[in-house]
């Protein structure tokens, strides 16, 4: 079974910029894609960004694109969310999540596996 570890959230003022970093780890031989779903206050999960584990293809909300960039590296294991010119609207509790090859890689926020989480604040 896959692990992961959230890490890099914290607080920032909007404008500023945060990247969040995921540890994966144990068994990935069924893992096809990692991802980034969010929870807002108030507010169910929300996908934000998805990768394939091979061949490179990603997929973004289309709301986020413009400022969230999703990559991993394969060689250390990690997956990385860069945020850029973070909103208030952005503050959430962000998951980054494991799927097999029954999944769609625009849904990360109903796959199987999840992290703890980390917090992302951003203040006006």
């Amino acid at each position: 079974q896959v692990q992961l570890v959230e890490s890099g959230g914290g607080s920032v003022q909007a404008g500023g910029s945060l990247r969040l970093s995921c540890k994966v780890s144990g068994s990935m031989w069924n893992t096809f894609a990692l991802g980034w779903f969010r929870v807002r206050s108030g507010n169910g999960r929300e996908p934000v960004a998805g990768t394939v584990r091979r061949g490179g293809t990603t997929f973004h909300n289309p709301s986020l694109r413009d400022r969230f960039s999703v990559s991993l590296d394969t060689a250390k294991n990690m997956l990385y969310l860069q945020m850029d010119n973070l909103k208030p609207e952005d503050t959430a509790m962000y998951y980054c999540a494991a799927g097999n090859g029954d999944v769609k890689l625009t849904e990360p926020h109903l796959w199987p596996s999840a992290g703890p989480g980390t917090q992302v604040t951003v203040s006006s």
